[in-house]
């Protein structure tokens, strides 16, 4: 009965509270819930919670025993093929442009399987396959059996590709990459991020290049010579605008290593493709050095404007181990009086062998001072041009003879020497320099293949007068005599041809064409030579040359006259 009582509740409200004062009712701070009354939370409220958090306590427990107990082997071992593996992230090679921009080597981008241990790997492209012994190729990152890449660099291998490689490969990145025993990406973020190279800028004109190069393979081709070369060089800086090596390999073909059967082809050409023919090849020079020659003899006092010498075709020196015998020099034939100017329009052979030599009454440079012109001129030494391999040339000299051949020199080599022959050997690309000279006043310039490069010289110690001179005659070639057929009206030229006689019994011909244009203020210097044609084909290079510049007329081109001719000579 008292446990009733105990738990019956009185259900009566006292009096104070039901009423309340409302005078007091103002003080409460309702935001904190004053003056209200408390309700207890309902049993199954708590109920509900307690509930709840033993559902999710069991599901938890399910799901750990799931995971270590039921699938715990399984899963370990899937995860020990997930890998973590550093990918590279090849880096783009710069762009190889003309003096105007035009790109000649560029980037294609190929994408790599996953398996190649590499993203973002390009090949190279090369638009101007003229231009190959200039630019050169590259070799590409390797792999090995697997598929991952044991060698991660584009390579340069020649040309300015190989000169300046490290400009131009740039920085590769690297980028972490997770993935499952599948082969999926799980997960990728970038660690280093790849550094693209700088762009190469060539002084080098794309358009005229490919204009000389067509010229000088026509020609080349349609008279059987195996092989030839061209420069052209602004006569203000040594800037190259054109090297020209026929005939040229693709270094698209070079770079991709195939098809094998063409790269057979070229190591079987006996033009030597893989040869640059402007800077490594050398050639006996023939009457092109008779502008140099000249201008030493002038300067020297040798000869004046007004010497003359006569032409008979030959010249006669008694043998003097044999009385009553002669050694007879001919020339290519008889000219008749000669002064300097004459005599390099016509090509005298027998004027330059006296003056290089003496004969009668004319004394003669002599064989130290000829070796001691052409050096002045570049002649027998590298230019200095940013490119491997560049070949020497040779000036025969008594201490050269006597180490070689161990004879002694004779009068008759200085004459062949005063005219290009004996063992005189030059590269297209020195003679270009050294016409150059004689057009600019005597300035030997480096000649450079980068645009905006300071220029850099050497003064030959040359008489201006005698430069002067030496201009008219060059110019008297083509208005009167051998390179007339590079007589134009819309752009006057200057020049000196010569042939020079090869082979085991002189079949061959190495044809040869130097000049300087315009005539009037010399913008431009050029050689062109082929290489061993049949015999009588030594003119071809003048033709060759003709072909050039008619192309350039018909494009209506700058550097004979066309429209935005200063913005090309400003270059």
């Amino acid at each position: 009965m008292m446990w009733r009582r105990r738990q019956r509740q009185d259900p009566e409200i006292a009096p104070d509270e039901i009423f309340l004062d409302a005078s007091n009712v103002s003080a409460f701070d309702r935001t904190r819930f004053e003056g209200r009354l408390e309700k207890p939370l309902s049993p199954s409220i708590f109920f509900s919670l307690a509930t709840t958090l033993s559902i999710l306590f069991v599901i938890l427990i399910v799901r750990a025993w799931d995971l270590q107990i039921t699938r715990g082997a399984a899963l370990a071992a899937e995860s020990a093929h997930n890998s973590l593996e550093a990918r590279i992230l090849f880096a783009p090679r710069g762009v190889i442009t003309d003096v105007n921009g035009v790109v000649v080597a560029e980037n294609v981008a190929r994408e790599d399987d996953s398996s190649s241990g590499g993203q973002g790997s390009t090949v190279r492209r090369y638009p101007y396959p003229s231009l190959s012994q200039v630019i050169g190729y590259v070799s590409y990152p390797k792999k090995d059996a697997s598929g991952k890449y044991y060698d991660t660099s584009q390579t340069g291998i020649a040309g300015l590709e190989s000169e300046y490689d490290a400009l131009l490969a740039g920085k590769n990145g690297q980028l972490l990459t997770e993935t499952d025993a599948l082969g999926r990406v799980r997960s990728e973020g970038m660690i280093v991020r790849a550094e693209a190279g700088k762009t190469l800028q060539l002084s080098i004109d794309a358009d005229l290049q490919k204009l000389f190069a067509r010229a000088i393979a026509q020609t080349a081709s349609s008279k059987r010579f195996i092989a030839g070369a061209g420069v052209i060089l602004d006569t203000h800086s040594g800037a190259v605008r054109a090297l020209v090596s026929y005939p040229s390999y693709d270094p698209n073909v070079m770079s991709s290593g195939g098809p094998s059967s063409t790269i057979d082809l070229y190591n079987r050409d006996p033009g030597r493709p893989f040869l640059d023919h402007a800077v490594q090849g050398v050639y006996a020079p023939g009457s092109i050095v008779k502008p140099l020659v000249a201008s030493g003899a002038l300067t020297d006092g040798i000869i004046t404007p007004n010497t003359v010498i006569d032409d008979p075709g030959f010249i006669s020196i008694p043998d003097p181990y044999h009385p009553g015998k002669e050694f007879i020099y001919k020339g290519w034939r008889a000219l008749g009086p000669m002064d300097v100017r004459k005599a390099i329009a016509w090509s005298s052979d027998i004027f330059f062998y006296t003056v290089g030599g003496g004969f009668g009454n004319q004394k003669g440079l002599g064989i130290d001072r000829l070796a001691y012109w052409y050096a002045q001129f570049g002649l027998g030494n590298p230019t200095g041009i940013d490119l491997s391999g560049e070949a020497a040339g040779l000036i025969p000299t008594p201490a050269w003879k006597k180490e070689v051949f161990n004879e002694p020199w004779y009068l008759g080599d200085t004459y062949f020497t005063a005219i290009g022959q004996y063992s005189v050997q030059v590269t297209p690309l020195q003679m270009a320099r050294a016409i150059a000279a004689v057009a600019n006043g005597g300035k030997l310039f480096t000649p450079t293949l980068l645009a905006e490069q300071a220029p850099t010289y050497t003064t030959v110690p040359v008489d201006s007068a005698a430069l002067t001179v030496v201009q008219e005659g060059m110019r008297q070639t083509v208005t009167s005599a051998l390179a007339s057929a590079l007589n134009f009206p819309y752009v006057s030229v200057a020049a000196k041809t010569g042939t020079a006689q090869t082979g085991t019994r002189n079949q061959y011909d190495n044809s040869w064409v130097v000049g300087f244009f315009p005539y009037e203020n010399p913008q431009y210097a050029f050689a062109v030579v082929l290489e061993r044609g049949p015999e009588g084909s030594g003119s071809q290079a003048v033709n060759a040359m003709r072909d050039f510049l008619e192309a350039l007329s018909l494009e209506n081109s700058p550097y004979v006259g066309g429209s935005a001719a200063t913005a090309v000579l400003a270059q």
